[in-house]
């Protein structure tokens, strides 16, 4: 069982997890997402996922912006899930799923 099967597993329905386990898998692991996240404009939101405190939110529209229209419909096609959905349910599970990930706000090697 990976990583974000425990964490989510039981938390978010099964396309949701698949979508965020992809978008994780695609990105080099927590650790690349952080990075992608943080370089498109989004790194408050990401530290806060990270860190200890209380997470903030992105909006779906956020999530489109960061990841690019291309790499959002392959993500979206590779899981059978639309576009807009998938955007949905990266902003709405994506917080967690990092934040789950990093106790301690240590981002471990190789996460996914």
């Amino acid at each position: 069982m990976g990583l974000l099967d425990g964490i989510l597993g039981g938390a978010i329905g099964a396309e949701a997890l698949l979508l965020v386990k992809g978008y994780v898998e695609r990105h080099g692991g927590i650790d690349g997402v952080v990075a992608e996240l943080e370089k498109t404009g989004y790194g408050a939101q990401v530290k806060s996922w990270v860190g200890d405190g209380s997470n903030l939110p992105i909006s779906a529209e956020d999530i489109k912006k960061a990841l690019g229209s291309e790499k959002l419909k392959e993500l979206a096609a590779s899981t059978g899930i639309p576009v807009d959905k998938a955007a949905e349910y990266l902003a709405e599970h994506l917080p967690t799923a990092i934040d789950k990930a990093t106790p301690g706000g240590v981002v471990p090697p190789n996460a996914s």
